[in-house]
């Protein structure tokens, strides 16, 4: 959802600015799935244009005989840089998707598996070593 949408939205059901029982964007279900997805989506792409910057300097420095040069193992090479750069991103990998979020969603900002693991296991670990 569109904030400007949800201005308009407030506006002709008569809570415009001022209203104390405004919706904000992070209430709203659809607008945390759709953000999340494009959150994901944008890592997914930053991931896979950096491994796409990886391979290029690796094919630039390569031998004319090494198998990255060859330009039959390219496109599979691209396909699973792609395949990667998405796996990647579904694990949230590199915070870039969990740092768009807490800007987009500063009321629900969204907790890493880390964050949540209670801290109790962490000092009985350190415990038995």
């Amino acid at each position: 959802m569109n904030p400007l949408d949800l201005t308009t939205k407030l506006n002709r059901a008569g809570m415009g600015t001022g209203h104390e029982a405004a919706v904000t964007p992070a209430a709203d279900p659809v607008f945390v799935a759709k953000a999340t997805k494009a959150a994901i989506e944008f890592e997914s792409f930053f991931i896979g244009n950096m491994l796409q910057q990886m391979r290029s300097g690796t094919r630039a420095m390569a031998d004319d005989d090494s198998v990255f040069k060859d330009p039959v193992n390219r496109d599979m090479q691209d396909m699973a840089d792609n395949m990667m750069a998405g796996q990647m991103a579904n694990q949230r990998a590199f915070g870039v998707a969990d740092a768009i979020l807490r800007q987009l969603l500063p009321a629900a900002a969204p907790q890493t598996p880390a964050q949540t693991a209670p801290q109790t296991s962490l000092q009985t670990s350190h415990q038995k070593i």
